[in-house]
């Protein structure tokens, strides 16, 4: 298991982009789950390894992963917050809730 990983863009003019990232990391506030931001808008090619590790050219942030695993996107996390599904999404279902008390950001 690996440290959750976020690519997020801090330089957007999508309102809906900065939407989708808030929402993002308060679901996982909510959950007390630890998690690493990756700024893609420093780097050109943060961007890029983001659209590769997710398998899709067009990828556009947030995008969350577990360590190297891709997990999906805001879509994905909305519905497995729905579906009461968030550490299965996660890829953490075995994960005790100590293990998750501290937040990094």
């Amino acid at each position: 298991m690996g440290t959750i990983r976020i690519y997020y863009t801090s330089v957007t003019g999508s309102r809906q982009v900065k939407q989708k990232q808030a929402e993002v990391t308060r679901i996982l506030d909510i959950n007390k789950t630890k998690y690493e931001l990756i700024d893609v808008s420093i780097s050109e090619h943060l961007l890029q390894e983001m659209r590769a590790k997710a398998g899709n050219p067009n990828a556009v942030p947030p995008q969350i992963f577990n360590g190297d695993d891709y997990c999906g996107d805001f879509e994905m996390l909305y519905e497995a917050t729905e579906n009461e599904e968030v550490w299965k999404f996660l890829k953490m279902a075995s994960i005790d809730k100590s293990a998750r008390e501290e937040i990094v950001v």
